[in-house]
Parts: structure tokens; C-alpha cells; sequence
């Protein structure tokens, strides 16, 4: 998708100050290590509801996901929460770059967020789905980046 239509839609996605349903949150719950829901409990409002969403496009295109990768659809973000950018700082750093270290961290947040999940010993398919790093050779996993990626195109 053309980058600055997903940021328009990123955008007036970001202005629904609504919360997420008690039903959302328990099947997030109950997909996640309760380790995994905490660190995705740090994430901002918008990248929580736009994880549900992810998840749900995700399964839509793969619908006997193995529990590693429905993980993955719902942190894949996770990592965002260190670079602590607001929407329009978010529009303004994939604009310019990675431009100082809080544009930086925005960037790398594939990364970023699949080291986080190491540190609290998730799969490793969720942790190599999450930094994006995967082969177009590697069987399952390159499916399921590519069912992700697809997802993750809002």
C-alpha cells in the first residue's frame, strides 16, 4: 500500500479514543504468555487496537495459525513503546527517517521488539515473525510473514 495512505489511515485510525471491549482484551489474554500481555499492556491505546485488528486480518488469511504466529500478528508493534513517539511525532520520523535517537528506536522497533519477547523467552517463532527477518525460503515462517505483512497493510 502506498505509505502515506497506511499513514492516513494510521492516523484517523489513532484519533478513536475508544477502549478496547473486555471481550477484546480477554482473547488477547488468552492468545499471550502472561508475560507477553504485560509488555503488550505497555503498548499505547492505538497500537493495541491496531494489534486486534492485525490478529484478526491475520487469521483470516491463515486460519490454522499455529499459536507462535497469532502471537506475533498481536505484538508485532511491541517494539514502538521504547522510541515513546506520539502519532504525529510517528508521522513525522517515517517522513524524515531515522533522524536521532528516538526516530531511531521508531524505525527499528521490528527488532527492538523481537529482542523484548527474548528477554521474557517467547517462542522463537514469535520473536523471528515479530523482527521481520525471515527468508522467502523458510517455508511456514515465510508464509506466515507474508499473511502478517498482508495484515498488517491497514
Amino acid at each position: 500500500m502506498n505509505k502515506v495512505l497506511h499513514l492516513a489511515k494510521r492516523f484517523i485510525s489513532s484519533l478513536d479514543r475508544h477502549e478496547l471491549s473486555q471481550h477484546e482484551i480477554d482473547s488477547v489474554i488468552t492468545t499471550l504468555t502472561p508475560r507477553e500481555f504485560e509488555i503488550w499492556s505497555q503498548m499505547s491505546l492505538m497500537d493495541k487496537k491496531h494489534s486486534v485488528v492485525v490478529r484478526r486480518r491475520f487469521l483470516t488469511l491463515m486460519p490454522s495459525a499455529e499459536l507462535g504466529a497469532m502471537r506475533a500478528s498481536l505484538l508485532h508493534d511491541v517494539g514502538k513503546v521504547k522510541s515513546n513517539l506520539g502519532v504525529l511525532a510517528r508521522v513525522v520520523a517515517t517522513v524524515i527517517g531515522s533522524r536521532g535517537e528516538r526516530f531511531s528506536l521508531y524505525h527499528d522497533h521490528e527488532s527492538i521488539g523481537a529482542q523484548m519477547l527474548r528477554e521474557i523467552d517467547s517462542e522463537e517463532m514469535t520473536c523471528r515473525l515479530v523482527s521481520g527477518a525471515i527468508g522467502k525460503d523458510e517455508g511456514l515462517l515465510s508464509k506466515y510473514i507474508v499473511a502478517l505483512r498482508s495484515a498488517d497493510d491497514i
